[in-house]
């Protein structure tokens, strides 16, 4: 019983401290959250979660505000993640349904993520390395040429032109079309990559034609432009920290130029892994000590092919925060699912 006063007491801080960024004290706590017992019980609480190390005191006579063991609690006893309102629903559903392309569905993402968290989003790119070939379409430009389009489970689209030594007729094209498809379509990258390279290297069924549609393949499939590649967005949201988030903000601002920094500031895509969050010290770089990341996963049916998320001072909304990097991971998969 005291244990879970103490919890709501800790959760009251942290509401109070985001909405406010004023220290919390006890009388105001009893008069907003209607706790149920007096302001001299709940010092007693504060006193204790104080001791415990999950609040302190910023000057002597002040109020308290949760420190990151606080925060961590706080995050790891959220029953549920807080549900969306429709109208955020539809908000998500209605920007992200127009994408066009795998680039319009990041830039989107980025967009969508900042305004409703108000903090600075990232979204990495789907990593191709982890991409299975989804299909291959050969399209004839003129008799010798082709246009060559290989299709990834990401989303993500390689086009290639390709001069023919010799012209080509429809049949053709369909015969050497079935063909690559066969050896590579449903292949992770490296399989696909390995399948066309012996393809090219059978001198019963290799042609010229073949020879230079595979190495468009192997060329396009090589490609790791997006492997290490994010997009960032919403940095002007850390002007409405002002003062109180001045130490961190310079340390974030040039950790915004360097995208490797940022890639392992979100961690690694990994399979079945839910919205994680890193607050305070628990991220990998210590001048980056005051800010929070909310990540998730996102790729296709059950794949995490990469990652997006939102990075912040420790002081932020996050269930709300959650809820978002949740909801756009999700969508995001679903539009790659159905891509």
């Amino acid at each position: 019983m005291q244990e879970e006063r103490r919890l709501a007491v800790l959760r009251a801080i942290v509401e109070d401290y985001v909405a406010t960024e004023e220290p919390v004290g006890s009388k105001a706590l009893v008069e907003r959250h209607g706790l149920g017992v007096s302001p001299a019980t709940v010092r007693n609480d504060m006193a204790a979660l104080e001791d415990e190390g999950y609040i302190t005191q910023p000057h002597t006579s002040a109020g308290r505000v949760p420190t990151d063991k606080g925060y961590r609690l706080f995050v790891d006893r959220l029953t549920t993640v807080k549900p969306m309102t429709s109208a955020e629903k539809r908000a998500i559903a209605s920007l992200l349904d127009g994408a066009v392309d795998l680039d319009d569905v990041v830039q989107r993402s980025v967009r969508l993520l900042s305004q409703l968290t108000r903090q600075v989003a990232i979204v990495q790119y789907p990593t191709l390395s982890r991409s299975t070939v989804r299909h291959i379409e050969l399209v004839a430009l003129a008799p010798s040429r082709l246009l060559v389009v290989l299709i990834l489970s990401t989303g993500r689209v390689e086009q290639r032109l390709v001069e023919l030594g010799d012209d080509l007729d429809d049949q053709a094209i369909a015969d050497l079309r079935a063909l690559v498809n066969r050896v590579a379509t449903g292949e992770v990258i490296a399989e696909a990559n390995a399948a066309l390279t012996a393809l090219a290297a059978d001198p019963a069924a290799v042609s010229p034609a073949t020879q230079a549609v595979v190495d468009a393949l192997l060329d396009a499939m090589s490609d790791h432009r997006s492997d290490e590649r994010i997009l960032v967005g919403g940095a002007a949201n850390l002007a409405r920290y002002g003062d109180s988030f001045d130490s961190a903000v310079r340390p974030l601002l040039e950790a915004l130029e360097e995208h490797v920094v940022l890639l392992k500031l979100i961690g690694e895509a990994t399979t079945g892994e839910p919205v994680t969050v890193r607050i305070g010290h628990e991220g990998p770089y210590q001048q980056l000590a005051s800010t929070s990341v909310v990540a998730a996963g996102y790729g296709p049916g059950e794949e995490a092919f990469a990652r997006l998320g939102i990075v912040g001072p420790t002081r932020m909304d996050y269930p709300g925060s959650m809820a978002a990097v949740r909801a756009v991971a999700r969508y995001v998969s679903r539009i790659l699912d159905e891509a």
